[in-house]
């Protein structure tokens, strides 16, 4: 997938003529939130600091109506720049998520330019030859662990351009290498066990132990990736046996192209040179760190992309790269993935809009209002829905639970239902919107690499949120009966 092996005048044909781009449906998403500031009457909980999940959060029963702060043209212009970087809203901060993509696209732009990623894929494609089908189980497997243990989201945008290239050589389309990856990560973070951004932060903001309702979690995790593989599996075989089944067939061709540089197999060598070989290590190594430091040192971005930095820096010496071309590889990378990094900022300010529009709190108590005197199963069932509207306007699951659960979770005691199920409600619904979020940059973006059109991917995915919705709604139900 080298940079100067694209064909820049190739378009993929259902790109601009059906649907905007990602970047326009952000945009006008901003607007409508803007908008709903001039409707939508303003008020504020008290907020106190709360010492369990180390932010504050609000104060039950003190929600009051406050002077209205509408947002004109100006706060719509300025909300893309505020989501990289608002001094008055670190939750809608976007920038280091922004140079982790940046410096990702120049490590992937210098292991290209030595060929070892295309040359390692088909010796890989050989060797797998009729079995190429059980990557997705593995893979996806191996993504959920990693949703469900810690929250595994924007980490996943450098898994794509690995992905993607396998999967097409392997006979499949982009929309299966997107499908492995986002939704294997995002049934994860739907049935988090122990999951610090989602279900511990939701339980102490509900006073509750993390490990209370565990079981029902790992049931619908364990459920959950069960119907994922099996029709993410089903596709892929459909596909493979039929290309034009693919719900992005028009641009098979052109993502071919793109991806796998056109069907010029002698681009690079066919087998793997020494050189190749210590690239191919150092580039797994990479990523075996970066899962490490995220998993058990409390790494973030600016750490992922410094080691991202500095792999490319001792890849390109491996590989005898001169000065001029490790810097000419590594700008041309991160040019590629520039896109993926405005949808970042372009998706966080329409959190900025929302939260100087003071209507979040709004929002909240109209749906604390709504829960009064139902029964159980109504509860629990109108609560994940609640849960799901407000994940479209609030797609972080850590800003969602510190937002939501001290004002809903206390609700739940008046209708007979345990607190943990109004935390497995919260989770259940935040990471089954963010499978389709335009709203949360981990999906935007990773469509954007992947070049799937965002109305492709609703095509491809719907009948699977339909079936997880009815598991779902099932699971909680029986919860609150046992």
């Amino acid at each position: 997938m080298s940079a100067d092996s694209r064909p820049q005048a190739q378009k993929d044909p259902d790109l601009a003529t059906r649907f905007p781009t990602a970047y326009t449906v952000l945009f006008l998403l901003i607007v409508f939130v803007a908008a709903l500031t001039w409707i939508i009457p303003t008020g504020e909980y008290e907020r106190t600091m709360n010492e369990a999940v180390g932010r504050e959060v609000a104060v039950p029963g003190t929600y009051q109506a406050v002077e209205p702060n509408p947002q004109g043209f100006v706060d719509v212009m300025l909300a893309p720049i505020a989501g990289f970087y608002d001094p008055d809203s670190y939750a809608a901060n976007a920038i280091d998520v922004a140079l982790f993509v940046l410096f990702l696209g120049g490590f992937l732009g210098v292991v290209n330019g030595t060929g070892a990623v295309d040359t390692g894929i088909r010796e890989a494609m050989r060797k797998l030859e009729g079995h190429e089908i059980w990557m997705i189980p593995i893979l996806m497997t191996l993504f959920a662990i990693g949703g469900t243990t810690y929250g595994m989201a924007e980490e996943t945008l450098a898994f794509y351009s690995i992905l993607l290239p396998v999967m097409l050589t392997a006979g499949y389309d982009t929309i299966t290498a997107v499908a492995v990856i986002l939704i294997g990560a995002g049934i994860g973070v739907l049935g988090s066990t122990i999951n610090p951004f989602a279900t511990v932060i939701a339980a102490n903001a509900a006073s509750i132990p993390f490990t209370k309702g565990i079981v029902l979690r790992f049931v619908i995790l364990l459920g959950g990736l069960a119907l994922c593989i099996g029709y993410v599996m089903a596709y892929a075989q459909r596909v493979k046996t039929d290309p034009s089944r693919s719900v992005v067939a028009k641009q098979h061709a052109a993502h071919k192209a793109y991806f796998l540089g056109g069907d010029d197999e002698q681009t690079h060598s066919s087998t793997l040179t020494a050189t190749q070989s210590i690239v191919l290590v150092l580039f797994g190594l990479t990523f075996a760190v970066m899962i490490w430091g995220v998993s058990s040192q409390g790494w973030w971005m600016a750490r992922m992309g410094a080691l991202f930095f500095g792999s490319a820096i001792v890849i390109g010496i491996v590989a005898r790269m001169g000065e001029k071309e490790l810097t000419s590889r590594f700008v041309d990378g991160a040019r590629d993935l520039l896109g993926v990094a405005l949808v970042v900022g372009l998706a966080r300010g329409i959190v900025v809009i929302m939260n100087k529009g003071l209507i979040a709190d709004t929002i909240l108590h109209s749906a604390a209002a709504s829960l009064g005197g139902l029964g159980e199963l109504a509860f629990i069932n109108l609560m994940f829905w609640i849960e799901a509207a407000m994940s479209f306007f609030v797609p972080s699951s850590s800003g969602l639970a510190v937002l939501s659960m001290p004002i809903l979770a206390p609700l739940s005691d008046f209708a007979g239902v345990g607190r943990e199920l109004v935390v497995t409600a919260y989770q259940s619904a935040s990471g089954l919107v963010n499978l389709i979020n335009p709203t949360f940059a981990v999906v935007i973006g990773g469509l954007t690499i992947g070049r799937v059109p965002y109305h492709r991917w609703i095509a491809f995915i719907w009948p699977l949120l339909l079936l997880l919705t009815i598991f779902i709604t099932i699971a909680l139900s029986v919860g609150t009966m046992i």
